[in-house]
């Protein structure tokens, strides 16, 4: 990427109407839960992804589909609102866009049901028809709410073209083709690390443990975010902790898409791997401390100003 133009970043993903529930505790198998409030808004971690690399300043094309439904066309209005090109969103007939169900207790924790939709029928023909935007990407971002076979399809023509793929492993899936994680980096969250290797992770020392079994799987590199206790990265060679920004969490809805979209860009920017994960790191934070998803994205000037004051703050201890 030359100095004078801005990231180019390609996402294939979901893009989804979010239904956000908040109530004092998320209810139990067989309870009922009295909520507070129910807001819609635009969401999918694809999106989500999109829309954050975009206020970061990125030029961000979608790939990903809607239904035919009312939400469709609000969804689209909105990634274009933010500035991002949907040349490569199909609207597909018979069938309603993704729908979340995100629930949130007063601790900023969620859970999340997600009716796939639209999004359960992108493939091989929507990535023919963005066969030349990947290849001129600087980076293609991806996640799992999409079919694999698609996410697989895309990485090899992200990788026959020469440009870095990036895969946020989520929702994390019960069994995988192995090409899956054969991809430049990953970025699983705890639970997903351990869905990916089969093991208990309560730790970091856990998840540094961890990481021999995802190389064996094949990335390159990896960094598993772990919430408060910061980020493990391995950067091809050595394991290291990145340390948490410290900050109030008031809805976890969105931090991971906010980590992924960080790297994405600071890594598109020819950022090392460490930079990307400090920059990830404090984006993840601040959209923690918003509500919803991409309502709490931060923008570029706020994730920077976070890491001054923190890096300050830090030199004076």
């Amino acid at each position: 990427m030359s100095d004078n133009k801005r990231a180019k970043i390609a996402v294939l993903g979901s893009i989804n109407m979010d239904l956000m529930i908040r109530s004092a505790k998320l209810p139990l198998p067989g309870e009922t839960v009295i909520a507070e409030t129910k807001v819609e808004n635009p969401g999918g971690k694809g999106a989500n992804q999109a829309v954050a690399a975009a206020r970061m300043g990125a030029e961000v094309t979608m790939i990903g589909c809607v239904g035919d439904d009312s939400f469709a066309e609000e969804l689209l209005q909105n990634l274009k609102a933010e500035g991002i090109n949907t040349r490569y969103v199909t609207r597909k007939t018979d069938t309603t866009s993704g729908v979340a169900v995100v629930m949130v207790e007063m601790s900023g924790e969620n859970a999340i049901l997600v009716v796939p939709g639209a999004n359960g029928l992108v493939g091989l023909a929507e990535l023919e028809q963005a066969r030349q935007v990947i290849c001129e990407s600087d980076v293609l971002l991806m996640q799992l709410e999409v079919p694999v076979e698609t996410v697989i399809a895309a990485a090899k023509i992200a990788r026959e073209a020469g440009v870095p793929v990036i895969l946020d492993p989520a929702p994390a899936p019960a069994g995988f083709p192995a090409e899956l994680l054969k991809v430049d980096l990953i970025c699983p969250n705890q639970s997903e690390t351990a869905a990916l290797t089969g093991k208990s992770l309560t730790s970091l020392e856990d998840v540094m443990a961890a990481i021999p079994a995802l190389v064996e799987q094949g990335p390159h590199q990896i960094l598993v975010t772990m919430a408060d206790q910061g980020a493990v990265l391995f950067d091809g060679e050595a394991v290291e902790i990145i340390p948490p920004f410290q900050i109030q969490a008031i809805d976890s809805t969105a931090a991971g898409d906010a980590f992924a979209a960080g790297l994405a860009v600071k890594l598109a920017e020819q950022a090392t791997l460490r930079e990307a994960a400090y920059f990830a790191s404090a984006a993840g934070a601040i959209a923690a401390s918003g509500a919803g998803a991409q309502t709490a994205m931060p923008d570029r000037e706020q994730i920077e100003t976070l890491i001054t004051k923190q890096v300050q703050e830090r030199f004076h201890e």
